[in-house]
């Protein structure tokens, strides 16, 4: 059996924190999550996780600051950044800053798990 994949899922809406953990956790992932980047960052120096799932507009500590926390920690997590809006901006952002890839929202749960996979084995 592989070890499951242990993922942080990072957005400050409740709801799509909750279904995307559950459909995770269904597809064999190790989920833990977070509702704003101050806990992102909590939970990131508290344990390692394979993949961070992570919501660009939030308040506080947006998504960009904590992933450039990510990458200053040099660990080996893949970051996908999951933005509402489809803007080219923010994800051409994001990839300078180090991100795996990104997802729109709202997302299709399949392109979701499909690019999770695919990053997960990059």
């Amino acid at each position: 059996m592989a070890k499951k994949s242990s993922v942080l899922v990072v957005d400050d809406e409740e709801a799509l924190r909750s279904v995307l953990s559950s459909e995770l956790t269904n597809e064999g992932y190790d989920v833990r999550t977070a509702s704003d980047g101050d806990e992102a960052i909590v939970e990131i120096d508290k344990s390692n996780f394979d993949l961070v799932l992570l919501d660009i507009k939030m308040p506080r500590v947006n998504g960009f600051d904590v992933l450039k926390h990510i990458k200053e920690r040099r660990t080996p997590t893949k970051v996908v950044m999951l933005t509402g809006f489809a803007d080219l901006k923010n994800a051409i952002e994001s990839k300078k800053l180090g991100a795996d890839d990104f997802v729109s929202k709202p997302y299709d749960l399949v392109d979701l798990l499909t690019t999770i996979e695919r990053v997960l084995n990059e």
